[in-house]
């Protein structure tokens, strides 16, 4: 057996390296600990003090959540103060967004699909649009930094469904907000427009100007005109959740701004007797006050009726609706050749060219030939020997070549420009409004790469040819003769600055009476005599009929009345309606007449 010396050098050796391995593993744990100590305290200072604020603050976020309220629009008001679109409570279903991630997801959205009648695929197409997961612009909920709007104007069956399932619905919330109306259903539809929620093009561009995510914004008309004046301001409510999403409490609310309501020139009762005139038929209807330019009345066909747009529409039945023959398309904005309408600049061109009196008198042919072209009257007989009151009052198209040819195409182009066609009018509606077409010398080289003929000028001389105005700008030119001679700016708001702004065509007194002659006439004994009747005081007017092969023609019929003072000039238009502006065209414009006198006198 061998004995351990504890004093011996061996043994004395290894307990000091033990003894100092132990002590280099506890300082070793000691830095270690320290170092970890020291980290943890670090970190926590980090979260308390450098960034205490803003945990704080994404703290708050979790369960502090702002839900906008959207400010009630300003109603739109006829004339007399009477309502054309205004807006009412509805109610709407909202989703808190974290829902969508929870793995009862899928039996919400089954539940909601089942009360909304709503493909569940389609609501989660809605939520991924939102949140920005869609590469569609399908905007067909509303996304506020909280909430995400899945429908509106909830119907009292799906109301009562929701309280129902509401225990089960975790993170669905109904709410209540105000949506547009619009209680005539289709009056004045292209005129008041429609408005629908703001699309990704207009937030980038509107932004600036406090739009967001969710606004209903004017889509055309005058909701799309008066945006500014009638959207008002946003307000909101911060409410506190649990944890579930549930509202507990609310913090803070900011009562909404409502938007100014907006008054119009329109007469209600004008306007239902103008659009029954106009009937189903294809066209339009202007009636103004040839004074000051206000928009009594204005009609166009085909039509719509613009509540349709307050609910969700489908792709398909979006597609369907633009594929009615221009159902969206102002009517009353657009161009169409002028047809005989136009003799009124004509005339007026002829007489302040000095190359023809008042008193001229001129023979009318079948026809006149230009080159290898014969332009025939259209009666195909030609109507005797005419002064210009005559030649209006039947509508001889082969005085006007005879007259066009003599004065030459400068003057006709010059006194259209004038009379304002081939510019736009600058009613408030400038966006949906066509400019229309005046060619000349210019124009044609342009756009045929041909020179200008005596036919372009023979052609223009009855508003056919390469010549385009709006029945807008038609109802102007008429309101030209009415008012004495001059040219008034259109307006629809009662307060438009256009409301006084007139233009004096600087017509000769003998013009001006030769004009309103040949217009008496064409009434008395013309071509629209449709409009001498006793329940009018005596009018005067100008019937038009233009080709537009291989379609059926188009009509007018342009009148003004009384004849010793002026209130209203009433245009009507038939879109390819077959048959003469008299005929199809003055009845219409006899409707509007009569009941704008009848509602004077009651």
């Amino acid at each position: 057996m061998t004995l351990v010396k504890y004093n011996s050098p061996s043994f004395l050796n290894s307990t000091r390296r033990t003894v100092r391995s132990y002590y280099q593993s506890l300082v070793l744990m000691l830095l270690i600990a320290t170092a970890t100590i020291g980290g943890i305290g670090t970190r926590l200072v980090q979260l308390q003090l450098v960034a205490g604020h803003s945990n704080l603050e994404k703290a708050e976020r979790n369960r502090i959540r702002l839900i906008h309220k959207q400010p009630e629009r300003g109603k739109i008001l006829d004339r007399q103060g009477r309502i054309l679109a205004s807006s009412r409570l509805s109610y709407s279903l909202y989703l808190w967004p974290p829902v969508t991630r929870h793995r009862q997801w899928p039996e919400t959205k089954a539940r909601l699909s089942k009360i909304l009648s709503i493909p569940s695929a389609e609501i989660q197409q809605r939520v991924d649009c939102a949140l920005g997961k869609c590469e569609r612009g399908d905007r067909s909920v509303y996304t506020s930094r909280y909430l995400l709007r899945i429908a509106r104007d909830l119907t009292p069956a799906q109301l009562t469904a929701f309280m129902e399932y509401k225990d089960s619905l975790k993170g669905v919330l109904v709410d209540p907000e105000v949506i547009r109306e619009y209680p005539h259903k289709q009056l004045a539809a292209h005129v008041l427009g429609y408005t629908g929620q703001i699309n990704d093009e207009d937030l980038n561009r509107l932004r600036d100007r406090g739009y967001r995510m969710g606004d209903e914004i004017g889509q055309m008309g005058v909701e799309a005109a008066f945006e500014s004046q009638m959207r008002g301001k946003w307000g909101g409510r911060q409410v506190l959740v649990d944890n579930k999403g549930e509202v507990v409490d609310i913090l803070d609310y900011k009562q909404p701004t409502p938007g100014q309501d907006l008054y119009l020139t329109l007469d209600l009762d004008l306007q239902k007797a103008a659009e029954a005139a106009l009937g189903n038929k294809k066209g339009a209807i202007v009636a103004l006050d040839p004074e000051d330019g206000a928009i009594l009345a204005m009609v166009s066909r085909p039509t719509f009726d613009p509540n349709i747009f307050l609910s969700r529409i489908s792709e398909k039945t979006w597609q369907q609706l633009q594929s009615q023959d221009d159902l969206f398309v102002n009517r009353a904005l657009q161009g169409f050749p002028p047809a005989s309408t136009f003799k009124i600049v004509t005339t007026t061109a002829a007489l302040e060219s000095g190359k023809f009196s008042p008193y001229a008198v001129l023979p009318t042919y079948p026809y006149i030939r230009v080159g290898p072209i014969k332009f025939w009257d259209w009666n195909r007989e030609g109507f005797g020997r005419l002064g210009f009151p005559g030649a209006m009052a039947i509508s001889s198209d082969t005085f006007f070549y005879q007259v066009a040819m003599e004065v030459g195409g400068p003057p006709l182009i010059e006194w259209a420009h004038r009379f304002g066609f081939g510019e736009k009018t600058e009613i408030e509606l400038a966006t949906e409004e066509a400019s229309g077409l005046v060619a000349d010398q210019r124009w044609k080289k342009l756009e045929l790469a041909e020179d200008w003929y005596h036919g372009d000028t023979v052609n223009m001389s009855i508003g056919q040819g390469y010549l385009q105005a709006s029945p807008l700008q038609v109802a102007v030119m008429f309101a030209a003769v009415a008012n004495g001679g001059y040219r008034v700016k259109p307006h629809l708001g009662q307060n438009s600055q256009a409301q006084n702004s007139r233009v004096s065509l600087d017509l000769s007194p003998y013009t001006l009476e030769t004009l309103q002659i040949g217009l008496r006439w064409v009434v008395t004994w013309g071509t629209g005599t449709v409009m001498n009747v006793p329940t009018l005081p005596p009018t005067a007017g100008k019937s038009g009929t233009a080709e537009d092969p291989p379609r059926k023609v188009h009509t007018w019929f342009g009148a003004y009345g009384p004849l010793d003072k002026p209130e209203i000039v009433v245009v009507a238009f038939g879109e390819n309606s077959g048959g003469d502006g008299g005929r199809f065209a003055g009845p219409i414009a006899r409707q509007v007449l009569e009941a704008y006198f009848q509602l004077k006198d009651n």
